[in-house]
């Protein structure tokens, strides 16, 4: 089954790249802005992420090579998908490029709660936004990446105190094509399962999206987005895999999370 929202090419082999964002998670049930706090998947995020690997196995995507972040939601979902599909065994490499957008001072906040005090428009801003960034944190917070272990071997410049959507893409994309894109020279599928706004970066430069389009865009947890390219990497094609209409409900659910109730 697919959702299509661009047009359909039958018969003709393409090189496939699959993103997949993770799971539910424990503050995403909780409605609280993540960031790059490693947060685990609630029980329906590993539920949603096993369900996704079955449909890819029923489509009969077969990857080759994987890529996920350093965030335990996205590795954890990845990790259920490929047990679904039976290819545990499949190479993956891990980046903290891939990572989320940074919230910065946000994390950890209530969303409803934060647009109530601040506004929705604020807070859709700081959500969605191509080039503003919410608060940042201080390099020596408690919640900032350089008090994780992980991130030891990052300049201090290279750690996020809080990014815009823009900040996200220009740490992101020198990854996607230098490591990524070059591994279809030898592969035709790569899965890629990370986060919302990463993810929603690398669309925007497939798709040539604007600043303003890119704000609108949301993509459901855990629902594979499969891109189709000819041989040459131009894009053909472009699709949600599942139920149309439950993917479009998993899409409002996801801008409805940034209002006031």
């Amino acid at each position: 089954m697919q959702c299509e929202i661009f047009y359909n090419i039958n018969n003709i082999k393409m090189k496939k790249l699959i993103l997949i964002r993770h799971g539910e998670s424990e503050w995403n049930k909780l409605n609280l802005f993540t960031g790059w706090t490693d947060v685990d998947l609630s029980p329906k995020g590993l539920e949603e992420a096993f369900e996704a690997g079955k449909l890819l196995k029923q489509e009969n995507y077969k990857p080759e090579l994987c890529f996920t972040s350093y965030l335990k939601r996205a590795v954890k979902t990845l990790n259920n998908v490929l047990d679904a599909m039976n290819m545990d065994w499949l190479p993956v490499q891990k980046s903290w490029r891939l990572n989320e957008k940074s919230y910065g001072a946000i994390q950890g906040l209530n969303k409803a709660d934060t647009a109530a005090k601040y506004g929705d428009e604020q807070v859709l801003v700081w959500r969605r936004s191509f080039d503003v960034q919410p608060p940042a944190l201080e390099m020596n917070d408690p919640k900032s990446p350089r008090m994780d272990a992980r991130y030891a071997e990052l300049t201090d410049e290279q750690i996020p105190l809080t990014e815009s959507l823009k900040d996200t893409i220009e740490r992101l994309m020198p990854y996607y094509n230098d490591v990524i894109l070059k591994a279809f020279e030898n592969h035709d599928q790569v899965m890629v399962v990370a986060h919302g706004n990463s993810l929603r970066g690398i669309v925007k430069e497939l798709r040539g999206m604007t600043n303003e389009e890119i704000i609108k865009f949301n993509i459901p947890t855990a629902v594979p987005y499969v891109f189709e390219f000819d041989d040459n990497m131009n894009l053909q094609n472009h699709f949600f895999l599942g139920d149309q209409e439950e993917i479009k409900r998993k899409m409002e659910s996801v801008a409805n999370q940034g209002k006031a109730k």
